[in-house]
């Protein structure tokens, strides 16, 4: 049974307030960050680059950064968001013609890896040996480049058919995900949780943490139970 792990997207965040809005999160009871870099090329928007990166993880030095690397050649950034402080270095598939390569190059660093695929990406385009030397696996459940969009469905089967190949992975779910999505996605045995909106934006931010800490315990304790 894997455990339930919180990453408030900090997409949604006040980015004038970066490191306290981190450390509001983490005093929530987040475990992770999800820090979205977006480079303008592989997504037509641009965030943050490994100088906020940086500025966050001097400010919180225990900080676990879950970085979602949205760029056109992934291999050249590995060195940039390890010496920023990155904890995990997640690439898209879609972005890449070597995996295995960029995996052992993000290990070399110190950094767990993790392999995100987009909305129109088959779960299958995840290899057996890609999908067992990643650290974690990342499904999209809106398009990647742009918080607010509506959760994609269609997307949940792609967790469910990752959950039975790799049963003691971490599955992460991004897009959309808050108190209303998030039983589907548990269900399909996610268990790292990506939200944005309906973490920052929520009177109570630890109660929305909670609450979807609880679903995927719940989900991943029946799941162990089958």
């Amino acid at each position: 049974m894997v455990k339930a792990i919180i990453s408030p997207s900090v997409l949604a965040s006040d980015f004038g307030n970066l490191t306290a809005e981190c450390r509001r999160m983490i005093k929530g009871g987040a475990e992770w960050l999800h820090m979205d870099v977006m480079d303008g090329h592989f997504v037509p928007n641009i965030t943050m680059g490994a100088p906020i990166l940086t500025c966050v993880h001097k400010g919180i030095p225990d900080i676990f950064m879950d970085c979602h690397m949205m760029v056109a050649q992934p291999e050249k950034w590995v060195n940039d968001i390890a010496d920023a402080g990155g904890a995990l270095y997640c690439f898209h598939l879609e972005a890449t013609s070597d995996p295995l390569s960029l995996i052992q190059a993000i290990h070399d660093r110190k950094m767990k890896a993790g392999v995100a695929i987009s909305p129109d990406t088959p779960s299958t385009a995840i290899s057996d040996e890609v999908g067992e030397k990643a650290d974690m696996l990342l499904v999209m459940t809106v398009y990647p480049g742009r918080g607010g969009q509506k959760f994609l469905d269609r997307c949940v089967p792609k967790v469910a058919e990752l959950r039975a190949r790799f049963p003691q992975k971490d599955i992460e779910v991004d897009g959309g995900v808050g108190p209303k999505t998030i039983d589907v996605c548990a269900d399909a045995g996610s268990n790292v949780i990506v939200a944005g909106t309906a973490i920052f934006n929520a009177p109570n931010p630890e109660e929305v943490i909670q609450l979807l800490k609880n679903t995927v315990n719940t989900a991943q304790a029946k799941l162990a139970n089958q």
